[in-house]
């Protein structure tokens, strides 16, 4: 199955993958950082906590999975965690 659906018959979900997953928790970490405005509300709101705690879980995630990803798959993780981290401390900074 390369496409799930979703209830409702609204647009189809993306492909589950492992780059699809990180870039899901990305997306959260951004929101959490306040930012991008949250899917639910809509609204703009920073939760450095939360958004060290998924930045976490991405780390996490790197160090459990370094032997199994291809080069593509590395290069994103790494990425993201970079630019996720660097907008944390810049924020955290200003608090």
């Amino acid at each position: 199955m390369t496409q799930n659906h979703s209830a409702g018959g609204a647009a189809p979900l993306p492909e589950v993958s492992f780059s699809t997953f990180i870039l899901s928790l990305a997306s959260s970490a951004l929101a959490q950082l306040g930012e991008v405005p949250l899917p639910e509300s809509g609204r703009v709101e920073r939760n450095l906590p939360l958004a060290k705690h998924s930045i976490d879980v991405l780390e996490m995630l790197r160090r459990k999975t370094e032997s199994s990803l291809d080069d593509q798959e590395r290069r994103l993780l790494e990425g993201i965690l970079y630019e996720l981290r660097l907008k944390y401390v810049i924020l955290s900074g200003k608090t």
